[in-house]
């Protein structure tokens, strides 16, 4: 943890505020207005939190077709992704159903090691890169994966 002091910043925002000031925490290194985790079901993404830096007490968004999701694309590749621009990235194919101009988005593996959904940041505008965001992304996704499992213990069962 030494040689990336913000998953300790991470971890305090997750134990005192929850997965959305975790989300807040992230989403204020990156030029990109929301943050958010998406959580794989079929043919469909599902939101399971949101962070909108011009709502911040927002805190879900909506589902997106799997077809129109560039969530998708870090599932079926099981590899982060990022582009400032689709228009101009040509290694990613435009998703027509979707508003997402920029991207930055990792895999959240399940405790089985399968994809479970993406932790992302992204934009209905263009956004310069960060790839420094990338291993800080790819480090934090298994500690979302466990608090949203922790979440789900403490919800009332039926």
């Amino acid at each position: 943890m030494n040689d990336m002091p913000e998953l300790a910043d991470v971890m305090s925002y997750l134990s005192n505020g929850g997965i959305h000031e975790a989300l807040r925490y992230l989403n204020s290194r990156t030029p990109h207005r929301f943050s958010g985790i998406y959580r794989y079901d079929g043919d469909m993404l599902r939101n399971e939190h949101l962070f909108d830096r011009d709502t911040p007490s927002l805190r879900g968004g909506d589902d997106v077709a799997m077809v129109d999701a560039y969530c998708a694309i870090v599932g079926q590749r099981e590899e982060a992704l990022e582009f400032g621009d689709i228009h101009a990235d040509t290694r990613i194919a435009f998703k027509p159903g979707s508003p997402v101009v920029s991207y930055c988005g990792v895999l959240i593996r399940s405790a089985d090691g399968k994809p479970f959904g993406t932790l992302c940041h992204f934009d209905v505008l263009p956004c310069q890169e960060r790839s420094t965001d990338i291993p800080l992304l790819e480090a934090v996704a298994p500690l979302m994966f466990k608090a949203l499992l922790e979440g789900r213990a403490a919800l009332p069962q039926a």
